[in-house]
C-alpha cells in the first residue's frame, strides 16, 4: 500500500538576512508572477500528498485551504518546525520543503518520495552534507525530534545523522543536473534570478 503524505512548507524563519519575509518574495511560476510561498505549494502539490500544511507564523496571504502549524517546541531553527509536525502529522511520511528553495522542482520531490518507503524517508546529500531541508521523514522520526528539542540540540546535521543510524532514513547521492535545485536565498544577492521564470 501507498504511503500516506503530509506534506510542510518550512516558512518560519525570521529572513534577517534578507531583509524581508522570504515568503513573501515575488516571483515568476508557469509565467504568472506569485509569492514565493504560492510556487512552493503548487511544487508540493505536484506530488499529490495527502495534507498540505505551513509551518510557521500565520500570514493573511494564506489560504484558508491549506493548515498553517505554528512551532510548539522550544529550540531554535527549522527543527522545531519539524518537530511540531511530526507530532501532530497523521500520516506515514512527513515531506518538508523550505520555503527558500525556489528552484526546486516537482520531478526531484517525485523521486524522493518514489524512493520513500513508509517506514524509511530519505534525504539528499549533497557534498557529503545533507540536505534536510527537503526531505522525506517518517512518522517514528517524531521521538528522536522531540528528544533532542527537549535536550537543546537543535542542529539539523545531528538529527539526521542519528535518523540514518536508526535505520530511519536513506540518503540519496544529488545528481550534479539537480544540484542547483539545491541553492537557497538566503540575501538579496541570491536572488538575482528571482524576476525570471523559475520553470
Amino acid at each position: 500500500m501507498k504511503p500516506t503524505v503530509t506534506a510542510v512548507l518550512l516558512a518560519g524563519g525570521s529572513s534577517t538576512r534578507m531583509g524581508q519575509d522570504k515568503a513573501c518574495l515575488r516571483v515568476k511560476w508557469l509565467e504568472s508572477p506569485v509569492f514565493l510561498w504560492e510556487r512552493q505549494i503548487f511544487v508540493l502539490r505536484a506530488i499529490e500528498p495527502d495534507e498540505i500544511v505551513i509551518s510557521g507564523p500565520p500570514k493573511p496571504e494564506y489560504p484558508a485551504s491549506v493548515s498553517v502549524i505554528p512551532d510548539e517546541c522550544g529550540g531554535k531553527g527549522p527543527l522545531r518546525g519539524i518537530g511540531t509536525c511530526l507530532m501532530r502529522m497523521r500520516t506515514d511520511l512527513l515531506f518538508v520543503l523550505a520555503v527558500d528553495l525556489a528552484r526546486i522542482q516537482p520531478e526531484f520531490l517525485r523521486k524522493l518520495l518514489n524512493r520513500s518507503t513508509r517506514n524509511c524517508g530519505i534525504v539528499p546529500v549533497l557534498e557529503n552534507r545533507f540536505e534536510p531541508l527537503v526531505a522525506v521523514y517518517p512518522a517514528a522520526s517524531a521521538g528522536i525530534a522531540i528528544e533532542q528539542l527537549a535536550m537543546g540540540e537543535f542542529v539539523l546535521q545531528d538529527f539526521v545523522r542519528r535518523l540514518s543510524k536508526e535505520g530511519l532514513i536513506s540518503r540519496y547521492n544529488v545528481e550534479l543536473p539537480e544540484q542547483v535545485q539545491l541553492t537557497n536565498w538566503n540575501t538579496p544577492a541570491d536572488v538575482e534570478l528571482r524576476t525570471q521564470a523559475l520553470t
